[in-house]
């Protein structure tokens, strides 16, 4: 009987594989990141086949240095970064274009002038998604327009879109899939009919041939060919990497929260099994698919989260590794007065300015290196706790705790700051390798691997919990100093 299951982790920067056992926990790992594009600025690109290598020999490097034999395996789970938008030729399985990630901004006008005709009701209504270039629609939109010949063979049906995970299944299986939760973040997707919206279709000019089949979250959906592993092993769990963490963090009641801490950070709360509606310019989207029952999200994201760290790393050659800056910022008992605004990208939520760019406030002839540091990795909890804030305006229920992971989780510092700009404790998992372990936990249950989510939830362990220890009138006071911060970086890119 097959004792793991792998998970294909694959990100933004970089790509994972995790092999987790039957307890849930994380039995070998292996991580390689690949090239980012910046062709000009405002517009990022990843190279598809540069992701598919290292994905492949992540999963391939895991298996052979765990010696655990391919038929040992219960079945592959894939968590993907989301909105980043691919198509490729259906014959060849050759990209026609670099891929376009979630972080680009090139369609930003594009946006705009949709906004201005009136559009962005009818998306929101459609797909609980905000009208910005962040999603895939305008991506694909672009690529059609700006590829020589791609709109009409897309129109004869020789071309494939795709958002990561199909492009990882396709280049697994050979099918053309994509799960409800990828689905719901292309800006393409209605979330209450759970179908692609031919409205939406016409509006952006995307030929229904080229879309993928949408399948659950947690079903078997085909098996890795023979030739990349040695034996076919069941794909049988899909999910987008944020709500693959929400599952990892066994956030399945309403009102349960988790925020993970990454390239970006994004805040998930379950909202319960309809559709939500935000007043506050938050996204509503589908967590996950099991069975014949849906359940939803509230969502706000953070565009630059740990990538702030990456960007002090190789944009001003402050720390060496990205591990080094906890050391930094805690050499200084606070930042100094200094805030750092990282709209490298633009703003997410709840500002949804693509125009807002990177902003550092408050410094003098007395700032160091380590107040810029230490600004870097508050900035990251003071962007989680507008989403917070913006959440429990919306939410019937009071959120009693948030469920923190990813890479930047680790941090005590950043850990303890995010909990006292909360008010309410923060948790860091035992494995904090969440969003792998729910594209696992999805995959598991498909083939009966765990019994339900009843058994997950019990194999959930808290490894420290973060209790806020911050006045009320201080935290009131350095919220407000961010908020004015906030407003110097809004709008700075003319248009």
């Amino acid at each position: 009987m097959p004792q793991y299951v792998l998970a294909l982790d694959q990100g933004t920067t970089s790509s994972r594989a995790i092999l987790f056992d039957r307890q849930g926990q994380v039995f070998a790992c292996a991580q390689q990141e690949y090239p980012q594009h910046f062709p000009q600025p405002g517009w990022v690109e990843h190279d598809a086949l540069d992701i598919w290598e290292s994905q492949l020999a992540c999963a391939r490097k895991v298996i052979s240095d765990s010696r655990v034999p391919a038929s040992q395996i219960a079945a592959i789970g894939i968590a993907n970064q989301r909105e980043t938008t691919l198509v490729w030729d259906r014959a060849t399985g050759e990209p026609v274009a670099r891929a376009i990630v979630w972080q680009d901004r090139r369609t930003a006008g594009a946006c705009d002038r949709l906004r201005e005709a009136g559009y962005a009701r009818q998306i929101s209504r459609s797909t609980g998604l905000e009208l910005d270039a962040y999603f895939s629609a305008t991506k694909l939109q672009w690529l059609l327009e700006n590829v020589p010949g791609a709109s009409e063979r897309a129109l004869r049906g020789e071309l494939c879109f795709g958002t990561i995970d199909s492009w990882l299944a396709y280049k697994l299986c050979g099918r053309h899939v994509t799960d409800v939760s990828n689905a719901a973040r292309t800006m393409l997707y209605n979330i209450h009919t759970m179908r692609w919206d031919p409205a939406l279709l016409d509006l952006f000019g995307i030929p229904e041939a080229m879309l993928p089949d949408v399948v659950r979250s947690s079903e078997r959906v085909g098996a890795a060919r023979e030739e990349w592993f040695g034996h076919p092993i069941p794909l049988s769990g899909i999910a987008g990497d944020q709500q693959a963490a929400t599952f990892g963090q066994a956030c399945y009641d309403k009102g349960m929260v988790k925020n993970t801490y990454g390239t970006g950070c994004f805040m998930l709360m379950h909202s319960g099994y309809v559709p939500p509606v935000s007043r506050n310019r938050l996204l509503a989207t589908v967590g996950w698919k099991i069975d014949g029952r849906t359940d939803y999200m509230l969502e706000g994201s953070v565009f630059m989260g740990g990538a702030t760290v990456q960007w002090l790393r190789d944009g001003l050659g402050i720390i060496r590794e990205s591990s080094e800056v906890e050391a930094l910022a805690t050499s200084v008992p606070d930042s100094g007065g200094v805030m750092l605004v990282p709209a490298f990208v633009g703003l997410g939520a709840p500002h949804w300015d693509p125009y807002a760019r990177g902003t550092i406030v408050g410094m003098t002839r007395g700032t160091s290196k380590a107040h810029i540091a230490r600004a870097a990795v508050e900035a990251i909890a003071y962007q989680s706790a507008e989403l917070l804030a913006a959440m429990q305006k919306d939410a019937a229920c009071p959120v009693m705790e948030v469920r923190a992971d990813g890479g930047a989780a680790r941090s005590d510092l950043l850990m303890q700051f995010q909990a006292d700009l909360l008010g309410v404790p923060v948790v860091r998992p035992l494995v904090t390798e969440t969003t792998a372990l729910g594209a696992a936990y999805l995959a598991g249950l498909a083939e009966g691997f765990w019994s339900g989510r009843e058994e997950i939830q019990a194999l959930w362990r808290a490894e420290r919990r973060f209790e806020p220890a911050m006045a009320p009138e201080r935290r009131a006071a350095l919220r407000g100093r961010w908020a004015r911060a906030v407003e110097h970086a809004k709008g700075w890119v003319e248009h």
